[in-house]
């Protein structure tokens, strides 16, 4: 079957209904979506997002903002594009208010905010309370809000659909293939531009945060396009999942007071960030919870440690922070009022995805060369306002305000796109793929394979890397795409197929993890989230860089672009 709009989002979270907001002003837009929009990963996000409101904190701005962003990408961020970020901000946030998001609210009636880790006043001096929340369901009232009114612009929602197959024709995106996971069969989506906001790719991790959608399928659809990824290797660990299950614990569990805790009842942040202790950045507390559980000091001698909020009281966490208490008692049989959460790092956030210029443009080479009709924006794009490792809150803050950037520069540009004809044999190919993996019957198992590559990251591309673990990494995945060559599905049926959608997801991973991974092993340095124990300094001369990897029939080939420097030179970080 094939549908016609101006405009096709491949996504339902904040960048793609944000977007979605502003192009259905002048434009017939669709939004193709594995989940129904409301179940999508922005839903998750719970502690806040960031902007220099100044309601508690009357003295912060944005340039304050500014340069703790660019500090904690660890100086690989582009300035430019995280100028134009904190700069626009407080406009978003209105913008959201505005639309009808039920933030919390301070005694006189303002936006509340909070304190997030990294977020600081005059360079480093003092946190600052700069996270707007909606107790720590932030995400998820910002979700709701953004799918009503897209109802209301007549956005076309196709909810259950798996993206497959880009169309990339001489430089310029014609539309793209997706499966129809309710009914069965594919259906190509004709269009003038193509937007990418499919998230993030923390499910090729054992232990995430992310949802199990999160699979990395638009950085496949690209990769299998010719066109490149970027820094892929950057992947942030949250610092506080739920020991086990990787669930989320928000950072304005620490925000609003929380406690570190090793075997000893210790606050050992003191030891790593004297200054700003639990709210240093993420990959640096992170790193100082591993570190605490590698030299023995977790609790009981198991791989976690405590995050102790009992002394707030119920009736502030019952006001502030009712999602995590009920999160903690329903996983962990925790009741966090009264006693303190099991927590270990989990993998969380994808600094890495596909190039783009600041106004959502995919780029195709170091050099900055557009692909006409097709962009990209949220976390699975890379602009990069992240950089080596992203500061907390602002993941919704982009997604939101790149989202609403994008959508209008789609908006801007529409009428001088056309709806170009293209080539058959791409729905020729997409169909191949489904018919391999329907008729196929080999011996391995979706799984089996997924559980593999799952736990052999988290063993071997984690928070701490090294060349060994890294090098046996790339043979465990080079090894695990030759085994998905024999890979069978045991249901043949048309109608939600899981077991079909699973192995497209499995194919996905196992094409984005290998420049994840040489990307990793290739960076001899240690910048953010990116920690090699074999090459403990950063590199400023070697690598400060934006990476660009292409998947080719001879292997990953790398190319760079360099990092945008305007206002803040690189320095040593220190909390």
């Amino acid at each position: 079957m094939v549908h016609q709009h101006d405009v096709v989002i491949i996504g339902s979270g904040l960048a793609g209904l944000r977007a979605a907001l502003e192009v259905s002003k002048v434009a017939d837009t669709a939004v193709i979506t594995k989940v129904f929009p409301t179940r999508s990963h922005s839903g998750a996000a719970q502690g806040g997002i960031g902007a220099s409101l100044g309601n508690v904190d009357p003295e912060d701005n944005w340039e304050f903002h500014m340069f703790d962003t660019v500090k904690g990408s660890d100086y690989l961020g582009d300035q430019d594009a995280i100028e134009l970020l904190v700069r626009s901000a407080p406009k978003d946030i209105c913008e959201l208010e505005h639309l009808g998001v039920p933030f919390s609210r301070t005694d006189e009636g303002k936006i509340a905010q909070r304190p997030f880790g990294g977020h600081t006043l005059r360079h480093g001096e003092k946190a600052v309370n700069r996270a707007c929340y909606s107790s720590d369901y932030t995400g998820h009232v910002i979700l709701h809000t953004l799918y009503e009114q897209s109802v209301k612009n007549h956005v076309r929602f196709y909810s259950e659909f798996q993206a497959t197959y880009l169309i990339v024709e001489d430089g310029i995106c014609k539309g793209v293939v997706a499966w129809d996971c309710i009914h069965g069969g594919l259906h190509l989506f004709h269009s003038k531009a193509v937007m990418f906001a499919s998230g993030g790719y923390g499910r090729a991790f054992k232990i995430t945060s992310n949802a199990h959608a999160n699979t990395g399928d638009g950085l496949s659809m690209v990769l299998r396009a010719g066109l490149p990824v970027q820094d892929m290797e950057f992947v942030q660990y949250h610092p506080t999942g739920l020991y086990q299950q990787g669930i989320l614990v928000t950072e304005g569990a620490r925000g609003e007071g929380g406690h570190l805790l090793n075997k000893d009842g210790a606050r050992f942040m003191e030891k790593y960030a004297k200054t700003l202790m639990e709210l240093a950045p993420r990959d640096l507390v992170s790193r100082s919870i591993q570190t605490e559980i590698n030299e023995g000091r977790g609790i009981d001698g198991k791989d976690y440690v405590h995050l102790d909020i009992s002394h707030l009281g119920e009736k502030k966490i019952e006001e502030l922070l009712p999602q995590v208490r009920e999160l903690t008692m329903n996983f962990v049989d925790v009741d966090c009022t009264k006693e303190p959460i099991p927590i270990q790092p989990t993998a969380h956030y994808s600094m890495g995805g596909i190039p783009t210029t600041v106004n959502g443009q995919v780029v195709s080479d170091g050099k900055g060369t557009q692909v006409k009709g097709l962009f990209a924006a949220g976390e699975c794009s890379c602009i990069s306002v992240h950089g080596a490792n992203r500061l907390g809150c602002n993941s919704l803050l982009d997604g939101v305000s790149f989202g609403a950037r994008t959508g209008r520069r789609i908006s801007a540009v529409i009428d001088q796109l056309e709806l170009l004809d293209y080539a058959p044999d791409h729905l020729k190919t997409a169909q191949e793929e489904v018919d391999f993996l329907m008729n196929s019957n080999g011996k391995e198992k979706v799984g089996v394979l997924r559980e593999e590559l799952q736990t052999s990251m988290i063993t071997n591309c984690g928070i701490f890397r090294d060349e060994e673990k890294l090098t046996k990494q790339l043979q465990i995945i080079k090894e695990l795409q030759k085994r998905f060559e024999d890979i069978k599905i045991d249901d043949k049926s048309m109608v939600f197929n899981t077991d079909l959608t699973e192995a497209m997801e499995l194919k996905h991973m196992l094409d984005f993890v290998e420049p994840m991974v040489l990307g990793a092993l290739q960076r001899q340095e240690c910048r953010g989230a990116h920690w090699r124990t074999d090459h403990p300094q950063r590199d400023d001369v070697n690598w400060l860089k934006h990476t660009l990897a292409y998947k080719t029939p001879e292997g990953t080939r790398f190319d760079y672009r360099p990092v945008v420097i305007t206002r803040f030179q690189p320095k040593e970080r220190k909390y």
